[in-house]
């Protein structure tokens, strides 16, 4: 009982589990057209489709959903699975899987990309689909863009702008300790400790200058106003804006 994992109405614990031999001696037979041995074959390799939507866990989707189209995946592994190539049909099926819940994920995603992008995406998509079954492996991104005749550039902007979003506090290792999640590997460009230093030691420096002076570089770089909008708020004229700045500026300089 502890084993047992239902889904979708299927009680994986009571699942067939086949070894090698017998799976190729099935696909032998399933190639001569014998249905029965097929269904048996794809039950027997529901367990592949359920390790491989523990990959989605965090994407909020229905585990149900994506298990069904996990086995859309599967059922396609297997009427393109070619034995005479040595491959073991785990190691093609799981990709082809992993495949079409990437599809799924991306049609019902509420991120939505250009037209002319997305095309070209699902062409280099079914590109590779058509390559792996052809080389037994995963094609190269220059293949690809080889077989559609376009810049290698062009199909990795395709294919990025269909990946899908992930979460800044998603896990990516964990060693019986702290997790390190992906915003700990995002470099912040903009709030470095060098930016955060340069702010205390201005915010320290702006307290140093008289009342007049920090409302007039308030005014002036905070707010973006110019010096004679300055001079006509606090009732004074431009130059003397002018020079009151400017000794504000010199006096800050020599303190940071």
């Amino acid at each position: 009982m502890a084993s047992k994992v239902e889904i979708c109405g299927v009680n994986t614990s009571k699942l067939p589990v086949y070894k090698d031999a017998e799976m190729k001696r099935m696909i032998e037979q399933i190639k001569g057209g014998d249905t029965k041995v097929r269904d048996e074959f794809i039950k027997g390799n529901l367990r592949l489709v359920l390790s491989v939507i523990q990959r989605f866990n965090n994407r909020g989707e229905n585990p149900d959903d994506l298990f069904q189209v996990g086995c859309i995946g599967l059922i396609k592994a297997l009427d393109n699975f070619d034995t005479s190539h040595g491959v073991r049909f785990s190691t093609y099926a799981v990709p082809m899987i992993i495949g079409e819940i990437r599809r799924y994920l991306r049609d019902n995603n509420a991120i939505r990309v250009s037209r002319s992008l997305r095309d070209m995406a699902y062409k280099a998509l079914q590109v590779k689909e058509k390559l792996s079954r052809k080389l037994q492996r995963e094609p190269t991104v220059s293949e690809i863009a080889k077989d559609l005749e376009v810049d290698r550039e062009e199909v990795v902007l395709a294919l990025d702008s269909i990946q899908d979003p992930i979460s800044l506090f998603e896990p990516v290792f964990h060693d019986d300790g702290d997790a390190i999640y992906v915003m700990d590997q995002v470099k912040d460009t903009k709030n470095t400790d060098s930016k955060w230093i340069e702010n205390i030691s201005l915010s320290e420096a702006m307290k140093k200058l008289s009342g007049r002076e920090k409302h007039i570089l308030t005014m002036r770089f905070f707010e973006g106003k110019t010096q004679m909008e300055v001079a006509d708020e606090i009732g004074i004229s431009q130059a003397q804006v002018s020079r009151l700045e400017k000794n504000a500026l010199k006096y800050m300089r020599k303190y940071v």
